[in-house]
């Protein structure tokens, strides 16, 4: 990670600082909290709002989204109890920092994003980062993508009113579909696990602040 990005002594100190703290609100998985700590959060911020980087909350970066708040990012992550290999669906590129987390992880990974700048922006940023085992993709995420399917895990970063059916078809057996469903203020984090071909075990946990998904089995 050379070139136009930056991490020096003081960036990292502030990163072990932020890790300390999600660690304290909760998060206990060590893998996940070790990834957050390689992974630099300022490169997916502009570089006058570096203070906001390493603060624990979500920031706009255009086009109507925010850079989810750290501990979600951790939390979604620590639900989706993803291994090394794991073939892993996310909904919602965004600036692409969860979907760091999940390449530091070591998945691979298969990406899409609703809105264009964002998507061609995150294609670029995970290029420069030189993550090779990931595809980026523009387009509807509420339907999934079939031709990769089925997939160990498949993570939502975007609020949803009902579970697209579409991404609980594309798990494959005893695969994890991390989602936050409600309204477009607030939602409840569900998991959904898939037991058998016709049985799907749903928990339930925190509620949570997204931004709406958009597509045609999210909002319109």
């Amino acid at each position: 990670m050379q070139g136009v990005f930056e991490d020096n002594y003081r960036h990292k100190g502030m990163r072990k600082a932020l890790v300390r703290k999600i660690r304290e609100k909760g998060i206990y998985d060590e893998s996940v909290l070790a990834a957050m700590e390689r992974m630099p959060r300022h490169y997916f911020f502009e570089r006058a709002f570096l203070e906001h980087a390493y603060q624990d909350k979500a920031f706009p970066i255009g086009q109507g989204q925010t850079i989810s708040q750290p501990y979600t990012v951790a939390f979604q992550t620590q639900l989706l109890e993803v291994r090394r290999g794991h073939r892993i669906l996310e909904v919602g590129t965004g600036s692409g920092y969860q979907a760091s987390i999940l390449l530091e992880l070591g998945v691979e990974l298969y990406t899409i994003e609703y809105q264009k700048p964002l998507f061609e922006k995150a294609r670029w940023m995970l290029h420069e980062l030189g993550y090779e085992r990931v595809e980026c993709f523009h387009g509807d995420g509420s339907l999934g993508l079939q031709e990769f399917a089925p997939y160990d895990g498949i993570i939502v970063t975007a609020g949803a009113p009902t579970v697209p059916k579409a991404l609980v078809a594309q798990l494959k057996m005893g695969g994890k579909l991390i989602i936050p469903v409600g309204d477009n203020k607030m939602q409840k984090m569900v998991r959904l696990s898939r037991v058998s071909e016709t049985q799907v075990r749903k928990e339930e946990f925190d509620h949570f602040s997204f931004v709406p998904l958009r597509g045609e089995q999210g909002w319109k």
